[in-house]
């Protein structure tokens, strides 16, 4: 470690050290409570927090993340603790953390083959569906658990049904220890609903499951204080042994071979690097300093960490969402963090003990009660209706299925779903399976302009999207990206949200991704992460109110530059036909129009094809024309190149500027009428080009064509055009003046 490096590393320690005291506040109760939640005992989660705290403090690949326990793998745990010893929920609990241990040695396998693109295979909406199945789960567990009812047993959806006799017999139960139990489990619930809304400094300086913890143990002693019994019975409280280093908990792998046991093993894998993975991105856009993680470093990292926890009796180690965000809020700035957030779990452990032995069941159930209820918020379904009703159904099919059978089952049919929806929007089974094997995705970076170009063909979805993330991966976020969809026929949801992240993550760091290409797909949405498809789709909402974010920007910039502006298409393109760039070329349309508030200046893009039969191309691109007042001569003007000497021995000549050998050297200049060709590049013209950007121009006597690149022009390069068209539309106006003034003499 270098000098700079050790500066900065202890100048940042105190606000650390504080980061990591305030999640420990948050990972303490949340610790206890998933461990309940899952019938294991409450210090397992105690002791996953802290091993994922210590070894992924030291090995992990990701920056400002906190490692612990996570809700995902609640109903999980659940199901391997009451069923693997067939009702025996101690020998259960020792078989579970064997398949912890062994889960984490599967994450390591899988961190070194490379595999952090593994949630990357799975489509968003499944994914939301079966998180929001995971709150269900929770939720309808815990809310028995939250009104002093802890022998509440069935499904899921058993559980669900049970609620309102469970509320009624709550109110009309004759058990003091029931009655006070419930009552703090609703009071707690209620401190996690309001806590947002007390906008008191101090009282927000300690998180709300760390005022609910307070706020029991203080119960306690006010009781104790008036020398009255406390009316809980010692079933309602937390269980922590006088001894905990002696009755550290050994797993058993006993029933190792046995499929039921390798079931829970891979659902414990499968759910902790989901939940991890998509935990680290959101992480990472939080990160002030937008750093990118190393996901598959971390994954070693997490899985080391579940092996070290399960051999200690602890459940399995996940990246977790809330406590990191949490952690970046209160300023942290490196790993270490998460490690002292697992030293003040450590000390809590130790010095307040026998306080937390005081701490109800139903105020830790209370706060899982709202955490399954955020996973399962029903903004969620409206959130995700918005997005295109075909996501709804691979929401609703994913969220069904994991409830009735399995995490597993349940994410693999959602996978399914998606996939067969995919078919059937696009009436194609051809396009996925002959393409599915295909490279799809193109880079190069454009020598001329320093940005780089990605080209996508065929289709983009989550089946393949690891291809264009391997791309976008290898650009550095402080570069121009254009990513084409052009020659791409459909784009899924899960890559539109994708690829968003991805422009945040470079707008963060200076550089910029622009998305074209899709302004001709249909989608029955506005929403941005809408999928889009050239083919039929039975649209709720007509394709003419929908805009693709490039569009929007260009109506932006429209009416910041006063300009017009039309999406539309048009396919009366008779204006473009006398310029020699289209004597081969066969114009389709013309669309996304921006019209110069004087109409002389017309910038549009559109779609020509060249050639014919199976050597067929279509081309999108973005031109610019040019009306003059005046006649001009025909020409045309290109940079020299191959292109141009080529020219030259089929026939055409460069004409020479005398006066401007630079000039005639780096650029084409050619057209039938040499003498008022010369007469219209004066010193002003010549000037101009020589100092801008190049373009390929021509000129059909009255207008000027111009275009960049056989390709759509992305919005940082539109505005450009619009600024060198303006000034070009001056400078050949003048020159065209001249230039007839001296014909007439």
């Amino acid at each position: 470690m270098t000098n700079k490096k050790k500066t900065s590393f202890i100048k940042t320690i105190p606000q650390n050290i504080f980061a990591g005291f305030v999640v420990s506040l948050i990972a303490l109760p949340l610790g206890l409570g998933l461990a309940i939640a899952s019938e294991a005992p409450p210090i397992s989660g105690i002791i996953a927090s802290v091993a994922g705290g210590v070894v992924v403090a030291i090995f992990g690949g990701s920056k400002v993340t906190i490692t612990g326990p996570g809700n995902g793998l609640v109903i999980v745990l659940l199901g391997a603790i009451t069923t693997l010893a067939d009702g025996d929920m101690h020998q259960g609990y020792l078989y579970t953390i064997a398949a912890v241990v062994a889960s984490g040695v599967l994450m390591l396998a899988l961190g070194f083959l490379r595999m952090g693109t593994l949630a990357d295979f799975f489509p968003s909406s499944a994914i939301n569906g079966m998180l929001a199945a995971i709150g269900i789960g929770i939720f309808a567990k815990q809310i028995h658990v939250m009104l002093g009812n802890q022998s509440a047993k069935g499904s899921i959806v058993d559980l669900l049904l049970k609620i309102p006799q469970g509320i009624q017999h709550w109110i009309q139960t004759d058990s003091h220890s029931v009655l006070m139990a419930g009552l703090v489990g609703v009071g707690s619930l209620l401190i996690m609903v309001f806590y947002s809304k007390i906008r008191n400094k101090y009282f927000q300086l300690v998180p709300a499951p760390m005022w609910i913890i307070v706020l029991a143990i203080s119960l306690r002693r006010v009781f104790d204080w008036l020398g009255k019994t406390y009316p809980m019975e010692q079933q309602h409280l937390i269980n922590i042994p006088n001894d905990i280093v002696s009755s550290l908990a050994k797993p058993d792998f006993a029933i190792v071979y046995q499929a039921n046991f390798i079931g829970v093993v891979l659902a414990i894998t499968l759910i902790s690097s989901i939940e991890s993975l998509l935990s680290i991105k959101a992480v990472d856009k939080l990160d002030p300093l937008s750093r990118r993680s190393n996901v598959n470093r971390d994954l070693k990292a997490l899985g080391l960490a579940s092996v070290v926890s399960g051999f200690l009796g602890g459940l399995n180690v996940v990246t977790v969402i809330a406590r990191s965000s949490v952690n970046v809020n209160n300023g942290a700035t490196n790993r270490w963090s998460n490690f002292f957030h697992a030293f003040f779990l450590v000390l809590f452990i130790l010095l307040l003990q026998n306080e937390l032995k005081s701490v109800p069941l139903s105020a830790l159930a209370a706060i899982l009660v709202y955490t399954g209820y955020k996973l399962a918020d029903p903004q969620k379904f409206a959130i995700v209706s918005r997005i295109g009703k075909e996501q709804l159904l691979i929401f609703l099919v994913t969220l069904l299925t994991t409830i009735f059978t399995n995490l597993i089952t349940g994410i693999l049919i959602g996978m399914f779903t998606t996939f067969v929806v995919h078919i059937l929007i696009n009436k194609s089974l051809k396009l996925f399976i002959s393409n599915a094997f295909k490279p799809n995705v193109l880079m190069f970076k454009e020598h001329d302009t320093g940005n780089y170009f990605v080209s996508i063909k065929h289709f983009s979805s989550f089946l393949n999207f690891f291809m264009l993330k391997k791309k976008l991966n290898a650009i550095p976020e402080t570069a121009d990206a254009i990513v084409d969809f052009s020659l791409c026929s459909f784009v899924d949801h899960t890559v539109m949200e994708n690829l968003n992240d991805y422009q945040q993550s470079f707008e963060k760091k200076g550089g910029n991704i622009d998305i074209i290409g899709l302004d001709d797909h249909s989608t029955d949405s506005v929403h941005p992460f809408a999928m889009r498809t050239t083919a039929p789709l039975l649209k709720l909402i007509p394709v003419s109110n929908t805009s693709t974010k490039r569009q929007n920007m260009l109506n932006d910039i429209a009416e910041e530059w006063n300009w017009e502006y039309s999406k539309e298409r048009d396919a009366n393109t008779s204006f473009l036909k006398d310029f020699v760039y289209f004597k081969t070329r066969q114009i389709s349309f013309y669309y996304n129009h921006l019209l110069h508030k004087k109409k002389d200046i017309h910038l549009f893009d559109f779609e020509f094809s060249e050639g014919a039969f199976i050597a067929l191309e279509i081309v999108r691109s973005t031109g610019m024309v040019i009306h003059l007042k005046k006649e001009i001569p025909l020409f045309t003007l290109d940079k020299e190149g191959l292109l141009e000497m080529l020219y030259r021995f089929s026939g055409f000549q460069d004409i020479p500027i005398d006066e401007a050998p630079d000039f005639t050297k780096r650029f084409f200049l050619r057209g039938p009428e040499e003498e008022a060709i010369r007469k219209l590049f004066n010193k002003d013209v010549i000037h101009f080009f020589e100092s801008n950007p190049y373009y390929h121009i021509e000129s059909n006597g009255c207008s000027l064509f111009i275009i960049k690149k056989e390709r759509l022009a992305s919005v940082k390069e539109i505005k450009a055009m619009m600024d060198f068209g303006k000034r070009l539309c001056k400078v050949m106006s003048k020159a065209g003046e001249t230039a007839t003034v001296s014909a007439l003499h």
